[in-house]
């Protein structure tokens, strides 16, 4: 049958990963304070350790009589002040006006948002802030398992907070996570967790980078995972650009509109990262 007499019917639908970065392994709060969408800041809690206190009178080691020299003392942290910057995604339609209305070009960039923007912000907090500053605990010989690769990532997390984590898992890696039941399925929230308790995201936009600290690359047949503090997104409304009017280019009578959206992604303490082996 020639193209021209092909019917038109709907885009075939999509779903976003169940287990990626807007899902319940993180926070995300839609604001709508232009401020907050411009960047945070925030003291860092949890990251200042919490110490034992030993009263050198009740130990063995008690002076008595003697003049008791250096007295211990309490140490006290000084929290640190930690930011997040904003991201902005954004997606495009284009199309002859012969062929789209505005209202119907604005649809499928408002269907494409909503499909990609997780892919798009795992991309780039990835690129932006998990390659960036970040304690690389590869050992010398090379890439571990990926059991053994989560093994280190928690213990690292652990050194320096208390909390329950997240681990951050390109999504060509994620079908080994389940070869050593290294992560399970929690029935009451649907995420997946470590038997240590940390939280797993699951991340298209994770594999789409695949790079280690300073934006490397990783070798074949390996991959990164990093693991963080708990994840905190706050998520603008959805613009609409430019309006009707201004949306057809006269010179060739194309339409073209985009939606676009601004996030601010933060962490806590420590991020820590590890090459593995991408086999089973």
């Amino acid at each position: 049958m020639p193209a021209g007499m092909r019917k038109l019917v709907q885009p075939i639908p999509g779903t976003p990963l169940p287990h990626g970065i807007l899902n319940a392994c993180t926070t995300v709060d839609d604001v709508e304070d232009v401020h907050e969408l411009m960047g945070v800041e925030w003291m860092a809690l949890g990251c200042c350790p919490v110490l034992e206190w030993q009263d050198p009178c009740l130990t063995d080691d008690s002076p008595g009589e003697e003049s008791p020299g250096e007295r211990p003392e309490k140490h006290f942290c000084r929290p640190t002040v930690e930011h997040a910057a904003p991201i902005t995604l954004y997606a495009g339609a284009e199309c002859s006006t012969l062929g789209w209305t505005y209202t119907e070009a604005v649809a499928h960039a408002r269907a494409t948002m909503d499909l990609g923007e997780q892919h798009g912000l795992e991309a780039a907090f990835w690129s932006n802030r998990l390659t960036t500053d970040v304690v690389d605990l590869t050992p010398a010989a090379g890439p571990v398992s990926v059991a053994q690769g989560v093994a280190a990532l928690e213990g690292c997390l652990a050194e320096s907070y208390g909390g329950i984590g997240t681990l951050h898992v390109p999504a060509g890696v994620a079908a080994l996570l389940g070869c050593c039941n290294v992560l399970r399925e929690d029935p009451a929230t649907g995420t997946l967790r470590t038997l240590a308790g940390n939280c797993a995201v699951i991340g298209a936009g994770y594999s789409a980078q695949n790079t280690g600290p300073g934006g490397i690359p990783a070798e074949p047949g390996t991959a990164w995972l990093y693991i963080t503090g708990p994840v905190h997104i706050r998520r603008g409304p959805l613009d609409v650009i430019p309006d009707r009017s201004a949306s057809v280019n006269i010179r060739n009578n194309d339409r073209r509109v985009l939606v676009e959206r601004t996030y601010v992604v933060g962490t806590t303490c420590t991020v820590c990262a590890i090459q593995v082996e991408a086999c089973a």
